[in-house]
């Protein structure tokens, strides 16, 4: 069967956990607790169930969002929130107000092994990449890991075309 033309050069860029910025996070919440202060107006404080991901940018310029490919080895949910944050070594604490909208839900059905999805939050979210990878190095993400699932059970990444 023919085909519609060429096929554009495909790049999966995976989402790779940033353990250090992770636990930097972490850090700044248990600091808070043991001297019984409170966080700052707006401040994201890093639940446990959360985790800081990262998407560095190897070409910046021609990227076109294709798809996600997210993988779950066991039922389960996660939500992957993207962040306007531009982290500095200060570690510079994360405000609500800079977490993007929308963002997007993956899960597993128990007795299922197909992944399921929030589609048009998704793809919206994806396409905003596009746009970001124009402008930025690396692309920071808090995911959200439920029922059941941690970050061992996840494989993710976006596949952009190179235009």
């Amino acid at each position: 069967m023919a085909g519609d033309g060429p096929q554009q050069p495909q790049l999966d860029m995976p989402l790779v956990l940033d353990e250090d910025l992770t636990k930097q996070m972490r850090l700044r919440m248990e600091s808070l607790r043991q001297r019984g202060e409170k966080r700052q107006d707006g401040e994201k404080l890093l639940r446990p169930t959360e985790s800081v991901y990262r998407l560095d940018f190897v070409r910046q310029q021609g990227l076109q969002f294709e798809r996600w490919n997210v993988v779950l080895d066991k039922p389960g949910k996660v939500t992957i929130t993207g962040t306007s944050q531009n982290w500095t070594p200060d570690l510079t604490n994360l405000m609500t107000r800079q977490l993007l909208d929308p963002a997007a839900i993956f899960w597993r059905k128990e007795d299922s092994d197909a992944m399921d999805w929030n589609e048009a939050d998704a793809l919206e979210f994806g396409e905003r990449l596009s746009d970001l990878a124009k402008i930025r190095k690396v692309m920071y993400f808090l995911i959200t890991f439920g029922e059941g699932v941690e970050p061992a059970n996840l494989k993710a990444s976006v596949v952009f075309n190179q235009l």
